[in-house]
């Protein structure tokens, strides 16, 4: 692993844009399960460094609220596990988030200049936003004005207000709930990008649940649960597989071969992979599961076991880096699990008023499961769907030098090959643009893009197209991505076509839907960004299941 350059691929990059899609797809494909990103050490290091920062500024607004070395992180044993340390790292990784600081941001997320987004771009008004309510009077527009950037600063600076308090209470939590529902509104990108199904949810309990405590058990043990409950599908193996050909600590030839039936012409998983899925989705089920019994019955030694399950999840999926890079959010929650279900474990989950019962209920239960049922009406971060495999996604394919049309919107950052220009040569500009392609086909909804793209465009002039995955779309003009493909669907292709003008077949976009829980399909719809829907139906899961990452035949 190079310090500084990433890992090039056998094969001529620039000579690859030129040949047909199924020829592509087949050398990105290999080279991902040898190489994965091929990111080089420096990246890694980058988020390291960004985990001791976020642990740094928990600390520094500890200290706020006094006491014997509180926010000594020399000490950090005498003062972690106080009721107010947790308050504050809960109001503390929300301010990370929305300040895009935390998910989504960084050279594993193709954000390279700047890394970050969020608040540079939730403070500028002209940018390109997802209201709630598209069209609506005030706050329906699509780019952002003077009322979403103060309703956005409003927001940062009540998280910032009771992280500096000595001791937050109501006062300080109720402004931060209204204000995440109000900036959700006016753009739903600021909503998720909070992780409000974590977050935002745990500060109601606070500002509204005396036993507070046990309200926040009840989020932590619904995120692990669905996110367990979420794998329980064909897709979370080639997620295994991906991860394992990315891993930092996993770079054995041997041990990225093992995940496949048979590399180089079988990259469908090998039963190693399914049985390290299998054992995965069982840990992820289990720790919910050991953590309640143990709590619900009093019991230290159950609460023990769940614990031990739990460093070893979070310690098995923060080793990965897996992209999308959730690092910081993976420390909260394992420290949020030593708080609640260590230093508290005494305190039942179940003894809760029941307003504060009946909102948890909703956001923590029926949502996640309303989420699984109906896929394309919820974002898979509000279900809890974590890493699953089974996300919406989207490609956009803009013809010859279309994607130019992109600079009359205010954005934050470059077209991102133009971003990788300026920091590599052509070569290896082309080869990190060939992984993203080959990340998003080596799942199993990737499959789909093989019998969809002839839909979209003729596959004899595939070359003059450049496939830009919709999570770098995202992220160049909404200011963030974090795998949640509604933000890119056809919401947003509404918004870049009014304010850019593309001509007819210079912009398609395919949009791919969730499997809903139930079924055994995934939608999908082909949009044409200047005539709108061209396409849409369904494609089975038993046949992507048999297929390649790339087209065998045709």
């Amino acid at each position: 692993m190079n310090l500084m350059s990433p890992t090039i691929p056998e094969y001529d990059p620039v000579e690859a844009r030129k040949l047909p899609f199924a020829e592509q797809a087949r050398l990105v494909c290999k080279a991902w399960a040898l190489e994965g990103y091929g990111s080089p050490l420096s990246a890694y290091l980058f988020y390291l460094l960004k985990i001791g920062l976020y642990i740094w500024g928990w600390a520094a607004f500890c200290s706020f609220s006094g006491g014997a070395h509180m926010g000594d992180l020399s000490a950090a044993g005498a003062w972690m596990f106080t009721p107010v340390a947790f308050q504050k790292a809960v109001l503390w990784s929300m301010l990370f988030e929305v300040l895009g600081f935390g998910c989504g941001s960084g050279p594993l997320t193709a954000r390279y200049l700047p890394p970050f987004g969020g608040l540079l771009y939730f403070l500028r008004p002209g940018t390109t936003k997802l209201p709630l309510f598209q069209g609506a009077p005030v706050v329906g527009g699509m780019r952002r004005s003077l009322l979403d950037a103060i309703v956005y600063a409003g927001l940062v600076a009540s998280l910032f207000a009771a992280l500096i308090h000595p001791d937050p209470g109501a006062l300080q939590f109720v402004p931060i709930v209204l204000l995440t529902v109000f900036a959700g509104v006016l753009d739903k990108t600021i909503f998720l990008a909070a992780r409000a199904e974590h977050y935002w949810v745990t500060v109601v309990v606070f500002a509204f649940e005396p036993n507070w405590i046990a309200g926040a058990m009840v989020v932590q043990l619904a995120l692990w649960f669905f996110a367990g409950f979420s794998k329980l599908n064909h897709h979370f193996a080639t997620v295994v597989c991906v991860m394992a050909s990315n891993g930092p600590f996993t770079p054995f030839k041997w041990f990225r071969k093992s995940m496949y039936r048979d590399y180089p012409n079988d990259l469908r998983p090998s039963q190693t992979a399914l049985v390290k899925s299998w054992m995965g989705t069982a840990l992820e089920l289990s720790v919910p599961t050991v953590f309640l019994i143990g709590a619900v019955s009093g019991s230290w030694n159950i609460l023990l076991v769940g614990l031990v399950l739990m460093v070893l999840l979070h310690a098995y999926i923060t080793s990965n880096v897996p992209m999308g890079v959730p690092l910081e959010w993976n420390v909260m929650v394992l420290y949020g699990g030593f708080f609640l279900f260590y230093a508290n474990g005494h305190i039942n989950p179940l003894n809760l008023s029941w307003p504060i019962a009946v909102f948890l209920i909703l956001m923590s239960i029926v949502v996640p499961i309303a989420g699984n049922r109906w896929p394309a009406k919820i974002s898979f971060l509000l279900a809890m769907r974590y890493y699953a495999g089974n996300w919406a996604n989207s490609v956009w394919l803009f013809k010859g030098d279309s994607h130019k049309k992109l600079e009359k919107l205010t954005k934050l950052s470059p077209w991102v090959p133009d971003q990788l220009k300026f920091l590599y040569n052509e070569t290896v500009a082309e080869a990190i643009s060939g992984k993203v392609q080959a990340f998003r086909l080596m799942h199993m909804h990737g499959r789909a893009y093989q019998k969809l793209l002839p839909l979209a465009v003729n596959m004899n002039e595939y070359p003059q197209y450049t496939w830009m995955d919709g999570e770098l779309v995202a992220g160049m003009v909404l200011g963030y991505n974090f795998g949640e493909g509604h933000l890119h669907g056809a919401q947003l292709l509404r918004s870049v076509q009014a304010q850019c003008g593309f001509e007819p077949g210079e912009l398609r976009c395919v949009c791919l839907e969730s499997q809903p829980l139930g079924k055994s399909t995934l939608d999908y719809n082909i949009y044409d960004a200047s005539e709108g829907l061209q396409h849409s139906g369904q494609v089975d899961i038993k046949e992507l299941r048999e297929l390649q990452p790339w087209p065998t035949t045709g």
